[in-house]
């Protein structure tokens, strides 16, 4: 697939969402650039705002499977990956697959997860696999979580260990709707006359497929991979930082820039990618000292100093050449 046809096809696709969704047009396109990264998101952000229902209309949108798990205190790990049942006719026990075997899952107030769900939510994210018994067994891809967080409410909730958010692509936050997308949400719902409400079918799993797997013919210049590199240091040397993100964070910002270039229609990444989605793709992967915490500084503060701070490379009319892989880099 061209850049001209991603372009094309990212165009359907968001107009399609946005036959369920109204406004949001940042996060919109933030969350179909973390999704054709083939990433995991997640979205922190108060109730009632629509993070389900974007959820399910990218899923529809793309023709993929769409799971959703409500994450509740009392949840065991069988209860979303699945377990032996016992087949009365013959006698042996054979695998049941839990929600977690969909292309799309809505992991819905993730944090009221106890840690044992957590550890196989991971294993899960991480190696697109799952554990029964001694048996393992692959999720189909693409395999994409969407997790939401209530950062308000913390009576019955497990803190997400560190490892865990790293594992996230990006995170964003939806926010409130403006004045006039909210009287068009209401306007929506009287010509409606239900509640449910499905958004049309724009491709399949097989296109979007051969859309993730362009953004790997996307290129990137030394000059913007250095830019990528020094961000990311400079999370690290910010004397706010108790931790700055990890070289993970600088593959999932590369991988994001040149997704964000490909749906935009072209073959190599510029500055621009890489400050736009700086914030989602490193901020949630750095620790804050406590005196700063307390103060109300938070990742996205660091990140947007980082920014502020670290020179802008001249944008390439066209990419050299694809960066190598160093061996480090392979091993994330």
């Amino acid at each position: 697939m061209n850049p001209a046809e991603a372009r094309a096809l990212a165009d359907r696709i968001r107009q399609a969402v946005r036959t369920a969704v109204v406004g949001r047009t940042q996060a919109v396109d933030t969350v179909l650039t973390g999704l054709v990264a083939d990433g995991h998101i997640l979205v922190e952000d108060l109730p009632g705002l629509g993070k389900t229902l974007m959820a399910r209309s990218f899923a529809l949108a793309l023709g993929l499977g769409f799971q959703r798990i409500q994450f509740t205190a009392d949840l065991l790990p069988h209860d979303i990956i699945g377990g032996e049942i016992l087949d009365g006719t013959k006698g042996t026990f054979t695998f049941r697959p839990g929600p977690l075997f969909s292309n799309v899952l809505l992991a819905d107030e993730i944090n009221r997860a106890p840690p044992k769900v957590q550890s196989a939510l991971l294993e899960a994210m991480q190696e697109y696999q799952v554990t029964s018994e001694r048996t393992t067994y692959a999720l189909p891809r693409p395999f994409l979580v969407l997790a939401t967080e209530n950062p308000l409410e913390l009576e019955g909730t497990y803190p997400l260990p560190e490892a865990q958010v790293d594992r996230f692509l990006l995170r964003l936050r939806v926010g409130y709707p403006e004045v006039e997308e909210e009287k068009a949400i209401l306007a929506r719902r009287r010509e409606r006359k239900e509640d449910r409400f499905d958004a049309p079918r724009v491709t399949d799993l097989a296109t979007f497929r051969a859309l993730q797997q362009a953004v790997e013919a996307v290129e990137i210049d030394a000059s913007v991979a250095a830019y990528i590199v020094s961000l990311v240091r400079a999370t690290r040397e910010d004397v706010r930082s108790e931790v700055g993100s990890s070289p993970r964070g600088s593959l999932a910002l590369q991988k994001l820039a040149r997704a964000r270039a490909l749906l935009a229609g072209r073959d190599f990444v510029v500055p621009d990618d890489v400050k736009t989605l700086a914030e989602p793709a490193l901020a949630h992967r750095i620790v804050v000292k406590p005196e700063p915490w307390i103060r109300g500084v938070r990742g996205d503060a660091i990140v947007k100093s980082a920014l502020d701070r670290t020179p802008v490379p001249k944008a390439p009319v066209a990419a050299a050449g694809p960066v190598a892989a160093t061996p480090a880099a392979k091993a994330f």
